[in-house]
């Protein structure tokens, strides 16, 4: 090898291993991982949810673009094409749209899609799919609607599919932001193609919800609902515990139970045993420079808090995941941010095995320098390889709705 060449590897690599420490973190030289693109045709791509929408068995993605007005659903291609763009149809034209999920909302077979919107239209809407399978990709054959018990009322945020009264099929629980900010649900009526016969119930006053997931927490049956809010008086992660079928339409039979964040602006949240101990925990993003950690204990009640530092010390934090990103049998962690300050970062991070506020903790990037808004992420073995990839969108840049291949395999 070049001497020079030689010179300039072991010169990068002292930089990277010394610059851009802080806290407890060893940054690695690992290269950025390989970026592919799902889909870029419009602007703003606000998150992606996951489900199997044509049955083959492989998950597919939901897409709202906030910037353009349109939600897009894209297929998996198949492990032969899944480094190219995917096929991918727009289901419907709304305004700022800020979540999109997929659901069989009136039971035909056929994965629908709710999407929410802030903005000055406030409202949800149901975009039907077509009956027959072989017109998913027609964008004709789909069709929205307005939920009338949202139209006007909220800057809607997000949504969950979820039975809640045990009755009629799925309900909605939805959230939103801003003064009148809130969780509740949408009821499912007997009829659900008549959306004007959904009712809307309050469960719980908030500041701007990030996430919702639900769980059995005290193990009755029943699921529960996790929460994270952002922003307020009010501001954490607790759950809300589900009073029963028949008293569920009754906001003040929802018991608050409050696990910790209070101090922090807590983003997005996963829920997934971090420490190897077998019981769940949950990791949050923040905008405060660090990882927000609540570990569950055998007592459900208590959740003990801590903090791990935010990859290069970023104060923008916007999602977590939680998984064995190297399969070496222990959870890594892997984060995405906002828009910072000051030279870029890398906007997308995995944070390497036994998180602990106690070790250091060794962080490698997956993102290169492109890019600076990323959303919601989500950790799918994308390419059939055996380990996990990540998928996300990213706004600022418009790099759209992308995935980056793990080099493990």
């Amino acid at each position: 090898m070049n001497r020079l060449l030689l010179t300039l590897i072991v010169i990068m690599t002292w930089l990277l291993l010394v610059a851009d420490c802080d806290g407890q973190q060893r940054l690695t030289t690992a290269s950025p991982w390989i970026q592919h693109t799902i889909d870029n045709q419009s602007q703003g791509a606000d998150g992606a949810r996951l489900a199997d929408v044509n049955g083959d068995g492989r998950l597919d993605l939901v897409t709202p673009w906030e910037e353009g007005g349109i939600i897009r659903i894209c297929l998996h291609p198949g492990t032969a094409k899944v480094k190219s763009a995917w096929p991918s149809v727009t289901v419907g034209r709304v305004a700022s749209p800020e979540d999109a999920v997929l659901v069989d909302l009136d039971g035909d077979g056929q994965l629908d899609v709710v999407s929410s919107c802030e903005g000055k239209v406030k409202t949800m809407f149901v975009h039907w799919a077509p009956r027959d399978p072989a017109d998913h990709l027609n964008s004709e054959k789909w069709e929205t609607e307005p939920i009338p018990a949202t139209q006007g009322l909220q800057a809607w945020m997000f949504a969950m599919p979820l039975d809640i009264d045990g009755q009629h099929g799925l309900d909605l629980i939805v959230s939103s932001k801003g003064s009148n900010g809130s969780v509740g649900w949408l009821q499912a009526p007997s009829e659900p193609r008549n959306l004007s016969d959904w009712k809307y119930h309050r469960l719980l006053n908030t500041g701007w919800v990030m996430s919702l997931i639900a769980f059995d927490f005290n193990e009755d049956g029943l699921q529960d609902i996790l929460v994270s809010d952002r922003k307020g008086a009010e501001r954490g992660i607790k759950w809300l515990q589900h009073p029963g079928h028949g008293q569920a339409v009754r906001g003040d039979t929802w018991q608050e139970h409050f696990l910790g964040g209070k101090d922090h602006e807590v983003m997005f949240i996963d829920f997934a045993d971090v420490n190897g101990d077998g019981l769940r925990d949950i990791a949050a993003a923040t905008h405060q420079r660090e990882i927000l950690l609540l570990h569950q204990t055998a007592n459900t009640e208590r959740w003990e808090a801590s903090t791990i530092p935010a990859p290069h010390a970023l104060v923008n934090g916007k999602s977590v995941r939680i998984g064995d990103i190297d399969l070496d049998g222990e959870a890594d962690i892997v984060h995405s941010t906002e828009p910072n300050s000051g030279p870029r970062k890398p906007g997308v991070t995995w944070i390497q095995g036994a998180v602990s506020a106690e070790k250091t903790n060794k962080v490698s990037s997956i993102s290169d320098l492109k890019g600076s808004k990323f959303d919601l992420l989500q950790l799918v073995d994308v390419d059939d390889d055996g380990d996990l990839d990540v998928i996300t969108c990213e706004e600022r840049d418009n790099l759209g709705l992308i995935w980056y291949e793990n080099p493990l395999r």
